[in-house]
């Protein structure tokens, strides 16, 4: 039996009163709501009868209060169960020590204002995370503070009940960590605040008004770093970034539902969550049915020489030199607006220059989207025509006066003199209503020679205009030029034109409000190519960017990056750093996927697994799925203690295939981009599915077809090895199918 630790008594204690005091809040938070609801009701009954301004006022504060009062009543069911992990003790210079327990969200006493908890994103708690013992510094709003660290301890909470207090420093081994790692997969995401390490803590405390990118292992904790840095950034700079303006851009629908837990555990909401492709179509309101991205990929691990032009072309519209031709394309499309640019007049009087509305277009207004520039004269027009529709009445006025003194004071003979002043009288008051309706349409007639562009339109005419290509294309050879006109004859779409269409419709239109996003995470950043990226920056017009990723997991490197150092070109205000360090598979299974990484073209270093041993991965020899070996299998892993197992095939069409078989013998699920995981089921995971997602255990099979020693085999092999935390199990005709040796 373990000791219990000599102060357990009084942690019990602690927590004891802590939830106590939680549930007096709880009680009047409930209390509130209850009464905020009441009142709200009362002022919607009395709007019939009572002054309306005033009952609307009511609706309104009580509409406030409820809110807060519910969102309390939230934060403290959502820790009652496990109200902190961790505890300091420690003492600012120049004050008092104290005892301070870290937990997810912060409470304090209401009377003496006392910290009962302490956020676990406040600035003290960053001691917790990154402190030894004994003297330390740390950072609150760009202004250094020291003190002395003379403990760090954590605790084991399950349901509201303290099972163990453990007492740390850096120099002993993190025993919360192992017991993390130890876990469930489908626990261990919900719990890592309590289980940061300091590396990880690093980069979620970066520079919240910079850009960082993080190269991150398979398993270092990428993902939680991304969330947990939003929740950060919510925590320390809220006032200034409302959340409906953060976006976390996930890889896939599968992925959101995987990570959908976790975010409200770190208190974020509101928070724009969706996969680029999705967030395109929608920032830019263009219908385009995509083809699906992973056919291309299933082409290619199924060809046994991968299709150079199908890589070429990929490669190339996710490149920068295929913004720059989109450029000199908006350039063309610029020039042929500015030469419609001409005098314009009302009546006989002209109010503007064509050459000075040409030099507004492409220079002094050459930083908006084009029909933003538009709107922009339209509106400089109107001022101009209504200023001018004065001068000009005015000006004919007086001169149809002095006419008339003249006419009248002048002329001696009677008939001439009233011909002259009918004449003139009879002009003004033609002329003078013809310019005051001419004046109301002006400018509106005037800018109808510009039309509205449709993106859609726009850029298919870009991609079939084979004489551009021709002039502008000088890289390109005349089997590139031929293969890009013959793969844009069909209305085809695929996911590497959204670049293009957002940056043309960024360029041409402007983003809304309503899509221009201020901070903007990305995980998974390897799969992007930097077009995606560029057009990104420009069309948010920010770098705020937190783009974290694995370059040994590019699975789709055929159109996406290959390196870090374009990234770095496109930020270069971007903190770059590295993490090898991985948190979630044995040292037996990552010396099975460094062998794997070694062989990839990138220079990539091995990655170093905690200090956690486990059962060695175990190759089942099949030429052909046995339903009752693989039961068997399931049967002693789960009396290992593990639930959350999956089966990952090399492609989709093989996954169908065994998850076909094995349906008959047990319940399983096929997963695919739009799936809810059912935990109880086995699994079937596509290779390409299977990023960014941990499991207990996993199965990988290789039946129909090798993994083959070229790049995309390689990663996607790599990417099932590198999922489970626990068991990795092989099933194929050899070793050779999954690129080892005996």
């Amino acid at each position: 039996m373990t000791q219990k630790h000599p102060d357990f008594e009084q942690e019990q204690e602690r927590l004891t009163y802590t939830k106590h005091y939680m549930k007096q809040l709880l009680d009047e938070s409930m209390r509130d709501v209850k009464s905020a609801q009441e009142n709200i009701r009362h002022a919607m009954a009395d709007l019939d009868y009572l002054d309306s301004s005033l009952s609307y006022m009511n609706i309104l504060t009580n509409a406030r209060f409820f809110e807060m009062a519910r969102s309390q009543k939230e934060g403290l069911e959502a820790i009652q169960q496990k109200p902190y992990f961790a505890r300091i003790h420690f003492q600012k210079d120049g004050e008092d020590s104290e005892m301070l327990y870290i937990g997810k969200t912060s409470l304090f006493h209401r009377e003496t204002q006392e910290p009962i908890i302490v956020d676990w994103r406040s600035p003290v708690a960053n001691v917790y995370y990154d402190g030894r013992l004994g003297d330390i510094e740390y950072d609150v709003r760009e202004e250094r503070f020291s003190g002395h660290l003379f403990s760090k301890r954590q605790y084991i909470i399950e349901q509201g009940e303290l099972q163990s207090v453990r007492d740390i420093d850096l120099t002993t081994n993190d025993e919360l960590l192992q017991d993390a790692l130890a876990g469930k997969a489908d626990v261990r995401l919900t719990e890592i605040v309590s289980t940061i390490q300091a590396e990880q803590n690093e980069i979620i405390r970066a520079h919240l008004k910079q850009p960082i990118l993080v190269q991150g292992a398979a398993g270092s904790g990428k993902t939680t770093i991304a969330l947990h840095r939003i929740s950060y950034f919510l925590y320390t700079m809220g006032e200034h970034f409302p959340a409906d303006k953060l976006m976390i851009l996930a890889p896939s629908k599968l992925f959101m539902d995987y990570i959908a837990d976790v975010l409200p555990e770190l208190g974020v909401s509101q928070i724009c969550q969706t996969t680029y492709a999705d967030y395109v179509l929608q920032a830019t309101g263009i219908k385009v049915k995509l083809s699906d991205s992973n056919l291309k990929l299933a082409a290619l691990t199924e060809q046994t020489v991968p299709d150079a032009q199908m890589l070429w072309l990929s490669q190339m519209k996710g490149s920068l030199n295929y913004r720059d031709l989109l450029d000199l394309y908006v350039t063309n499309y610029e020039k042929e607006i500015a030469a419609q640019f001409e005098d314009i007049f009302i009546e006989k009087y002209r109010i503007m220059k064509g050459a000075r509305l040409k030099k507004l277009f492409l220079v002094d207004f050459a930083y908006m989207p084009i029909e933003k520039r538009l709107e922009r004269i339209k509106n400089i027009l109107l001022s101009h025509v209504r200023q001018k529709k004065k001068e000009i009445l005015l000006m004919l006025n007086q001169k149809y006066d002095d006419a008339l003194d003249k006419a009248l004071f002048g002329i001696r003979d009677d008939a001439k003199r009233k011909s002259e002043v009918t004449k003139f009288i009879d002009e003004r008051d033609r002329r003078i209503p013809l310019i005051e309706k001419e004046s109301k349409s002006t400018a509106s007639v005037y800018m109808r020679r510009f039309k509205k562009a449709s993106i859609k339109t726009m850029y298919r005419n870009f991609v079939s205009d084979s004489i551009f290509f021709e002039l502008h294309a000088s890289s390109w050879n005349e089997e590139q030029l031929q293969s890009f006109h013959q793969h844009h004859v069909r209305d085809t779409w695929e996911l590497e034109d959204l670049a293009p269409l957002y940056y043309l419709h960024s360029k041409v239109k402007g983003i809304s409000d309503q899509w221009k996003m201020r901070v903007v995470f990305i995980d998974e950043v390897q799969d992007y190519s930097i077009f995606q990226l560029a057009a990104l920056k420009e069309g948010l017009d920010t770098d705020m960017f937190t783009m974290v990723g694995d370059l040994a997991q590019g699975i789709h490197s055929y159109r996406a990056l290959t390196s870090w150092d374009p990234v770095v070109k496109l930020f270069p205000r971007a903190t770059y750093t590295t993490l090898q360090k991985s948190y979630r598979t044995t040292i037996e299974i990552m010396e099975m996927a460094n062998t794997i990484l070694l062989q990839m073209e990138e220079e990539l270093p091995l990655v170093e697994p905690v200090v956690r041993h486990g059962i060695p991965p175990v190759f089942h020899e099949m030429k052909e799925i046995d339903a009752k070996k693989i039961a068997s299998l399931l049967t002693e892993i789960r009396e290992r203690g593990h639930h959350s197992i999956a089966l990952i095939c090399k492609t989709t069409k093989e996954a169908a295939r065994v998850a076909h078989i094995l349906n008959e013998e047990f319940p399983v699920q096929l997963l695919t981009d739009h799936s809810d995981i059912d935990q109880q089921k086995l699994l079937i995971v596509p290779s390409h599915l299977a990023k960014g997602l941990e499991f207990d255990a996993v199965l990988v099979t290789s039946l129909d077809e090798p993994f083959r020693p070229h790049s995309i085999d390689r990663k996607l092999l790599y990417v099932a090895m590198t999922r489970p935390m626990h068991e990795l199990h092989l099933i194929g005709p050899s070793y050779s199918h999954f690129l080892l040796n005996n």
